[in-house]
């Protein structure tokens, strides 16, 4: 399953909130270097959905706010 994720680097808290089916926006405290946050993101999805991180990976969007996960359910 394809969803489209907005990221919010450098937040405070750290949640995933889901807008309708397809949409999330994840929040994670990592800052957007190295690729620290879009790690912390996987690993915020795959807890979102209960499964393990492996199974969720960034397809597009590795430098940008906007993003396409692949979330392997």
């Amino acid at each position: 399953m394809r969803i489209f994720v907005k990221a919010k680097p450098k937040s405070r808290i750290e949640k995933v909130e889901k807008t309708d089916e397809t949409h999330f926006t994840v929040s994670v405290k990592e800052p957007p270097a190295d690729g620290r946050a879009n790690y912390a993101i996987e690993c915020a999805l795959a807890e979102y959905f209960g499964i393990s991180g492996s199974r969720v990976r960034i397809v597009s969007g590795l430098s940008s706010r906007q993003k396409i996960a692949e979330v392997d359910a």
